[in-house]
Order: C-alpha cells, then structure tokens, then sequence
C-alpha cells in the first residue's frame, strides 16, 4: 500500500486535530502514513503557503493527501478546502450546529482550549505538574495529605509519566511510590503509604515487557534479569490484593489510557469531561 501524507494543520497548537485524526486512522490498521504537523496557520499568507504545499504532493503521482484541521476562521477553512487534499475540519463540521442548536453566534476566537483563557484551570494543571514531579519515586512523602491519588509499583511500571499526565490533563493531585525489594520483602505496606491507603492505585506489567523496558536503562545486573523482574511482579501483585489496593495492568495502554482507566476506577470520571 502506498504511503499517504497526512496533515494536521490548526490556527493554534493542532492538539486537537492530531488528537482526532490519529483516533481515526488507529482504526485502520494496514495504512501506512507520514505525518506533517503545522500549527499556528492564522493568517491567509501563511494558509495559501500550505495549500501550495499540499497540491504539491498532490501533483507527483501521489494519494491524495489527507488533512486534519481546526480553524476558527471561515475565511482560512475555505482557501484550505480548495486544496487537492480531502479535508476533515472539526470547526467545519460542527460550529453551524451548535450555533443553531444555542442560538448564538461563536466567536470565532482561536486558541480557546490549550490558551490560558480559563487562567485558574490552567494554574491548577501547572501546579499538579509540579507536584507530580515534587513527589516523584517516593523521594518526598510529606506532601502525601495533599495528594489525591498516589500510584505504587515496581520501577518502570509507569507510574511517572501516568503521574505528569493526570496533572497536566485532568489537573490531578498525583504522587507516586516505587516498592522496592524490601518493601515487597516484607510483605507489608511501607509504613509512608499506610495513612493513605484509600489513596493508592496500584500499576502492574507484563514481565517481559518490564525486563524489556529495564534492559534499555540497566542491560546488565539483576535488575534488568527475568527472574528478578518476575519475583517483583508476583509480589506487587500479591501486595494489591492483600490490602484490596486497585490495580491496573499497563502493558498494552498508552498513557492516555492508563489515565483515563484510573480516573474512571477512582470515581473521577467528571474530571475527564470538565
């Protein structure tokens, strides 16, 4: 199958159009793509350079390119729609409807969801940023009474990158704890998790995936062994069902996932549609 171009193009980051057009073409899977990102297309200038752009792969014998975009601008939609591209604009397909529906006119301003229009929701994301990486593998415990949620696990089981992403998505209080050998030795919650025990949400994996992911830091010494990393599985695993901790298996999710999967275990899914 010959490879497409695919565009996601947007007045501003192009979060959105990425986020949509990869949702769409995940469900195709023999498709082969390359991606061309452009964001912050807000004047007419800066538009007809990218039509130009795209009709030039258009013009060399090649699919048609496929493009994703978000554009506020009527104006910037129309010059992008006489391209020789198939264009999906979510603007496009949305925006008279809702103007129908309500009753009133959009605004027609751009950058409202990854702008700081909402000022506070924004300071709240940077600051649970901040936490996460202020109470990141355990290091310091005594902001626990403040954290929402606190994962534990063996190291690279994900809890850090899970952490970072529920606070910059969701604005999300979240620490995180490494069980070490001797905690899983001893069979017992470390004694810096027990007054929090309502708080903790357990990350589990597939051995070979953990021995894999570990061997790219450390390829040599027990760490990175099977046999190690087995051991370190079974025990978290045991420690969760001991003390009735939630749990979740990361081998095969993304980030994205994993956190939404928690969010919606814990009771927070209306954080997610906020």
């Amino acid at each position: 199958m010959t490879k497409r171009s695919v565009f996601f193009l947007s007045d501003h980051t192009g979060l959105t159009a990425e986020s949509v057009g990869r949702s769409l073409l995940a469900q195709f899977k023999e498709l082969k793509y390359e991606v061309i990102q452009w964001p912050f297309i807000d004047s007419m200038d800066k538009m007809r350079n990218v039509v130009r752009h795209i009709n030039k792969l258009a013009n060399e014998n090649a699919p048609r390119p496929l493009v994703f975009s978000t554009f506020v601008d009527p104006h910037i939609r129309q010059c992008l729609k006489e391209s020789q591209a198939l264009v999906f604009d979510t603007f496009d397909a949305f925006t008279s409807s809702l103007e129908s529906e309500l009753n009133m006119e959009s605004t027609y301003r751009y950058g409202q969801v990854h702008g700081m229009g909402n000022s506070s929701a924004y300071q709240e994301r940077i600051h649970a940023v901040n936490f996460a990486l202020n109470n990141d593998d355990g290091a310091i415990t005594r902001n626990y009474p403040s954290a929402s949620l606190i994962l534990i696990g063996v190291s690279r089981s994900g809890k850090t990158p899970t952490c970072l992403y529920m606070g910059m998505q969701y604005g999300m209080l979240a620490a995180n704890y490494p069980l070490t050998e001797d905690d899983l030795e001893r069979h017992a919650l470390p004694p810096a998790l027990v007054p929090y025990k309502d708080r903790l949400f357990g990350l589990t994996i597939d051995v070979h995936q953990l021995q894999r992911i570990r061997k790219e830091r450390r390829p040599n010494g027990r760490y990175s062994s099977l046999e190690q990393c087995r051991y370190e599985i079974n025990q978290a695993e045991a420690l969760f069902k001991r003390h009735n901790i939630p749990m979740i298996d990361t081998t095969a999710m993304s980030v994205e996932e994993i956190a939404a999967r928690i969010m919606v275990r814990t009771g927070n899914e209306s954080v997610i549609t906020k």
